[in-house]
């Protein structure tokens, strides 16, 4: 599994950071780009960064990348509309993922949100399914869909709901059990390794991977058991 290239959207955000973090330190992939809007305040010797005007997106490694991740999102309070947040959860994450099939990438991983479903009444996780529905429709030979539920981790910005939620499910998270398990928190690290681990077995097809099954992707000892947790 080795000489594999990813490139990242959304590198910056909580999953997104924690992924390539994760990518760095792999030996399993030689190079990492991450697309990103303006420059970092770090360096490494395997990050390529590529500045990217997301309305273009004309900047595009061809015929190197072996694996594409999606960790893009944000929130309706900080997009400031239904629109705008459309942009970032549904435009962006399906126009990269039309460019990585045009430029010959084989396997796509994108976080969206337990619940998705484009037929939700609740818009958010209606926004989550239609990105699921359409990039599933390209045909990567691997794609992978993560579905956490709250996620933990330390975020750059205050979510004051975020904050209470996670205090709540240090409380609740003991009490959700079997078929509840997917409604626990989950931390992002979890969440990167996940992604990472499938990347890594190659196993081809669609995966659609909920919350409880992340946890179980995303431990330590996952990638030597990869066969019978996929």
């Amino acid at each position: 599994m080795n000489h594999r290239v990813a490139i990242i959207a959304g590198g910056t955000g909580l999953v997104g950071g924690e992924l390539v973090q994760e990518l760095l330190i792999d030996p399993s992939w030689d190079k990492v780009y991450l697309l990103v809007r303006k420059p970092l305040e770090w360096t490494h010797s395997k990050l390529e960064l590529i500045l990217t005007d997301w309305e273009k997106l004309n900047e595009f490694p061809e015929g190197v990348v072996t694996d594409a991740f999606c960790t893009l999102g944000t929130t309706i309070g900080k997009a400031g509309s239904k629109e705008n947040f459309k942009k970032v959860d549904l435009e962006y994450p399906i126009r990269f993922a039309k460019v990585a099939k045009e430029k010959g990438v084989k396997s796509f991983f994108i976080v969206t949100a337990l619940g998705s479903d484009p037929n939700s009444f609740v818009f958010y996780n209606q926004v989550k399914g239609e990105v699921e529905a359409e990039i599933s429709k390209l045909g990567f030979e691997t794609f992978g869909i993560f579905r956490p539920s709250l996620l933990e981790g330390d975020r750059k910005e205050f979510r004051l709901g975020e904050k209470i939620g996670s205090k709540l499910a240090f409380l609740i998270n003991p009490l959700l059990l079997g078929p509840l398990k997917k409604y626990r928190s989950i931390h992002a690290k979890t969440v990167a390794r996940s992604m990472l681990n499938l990347a890594w077995s190659g196993k081809k097809g669609n995966h659609i991977i909920e919350s409880d099954k992340i946890a179980v992707l995303g431990s330590s000892s996952a990638r030597g058991n990869l066969e019978n947790l996929i």
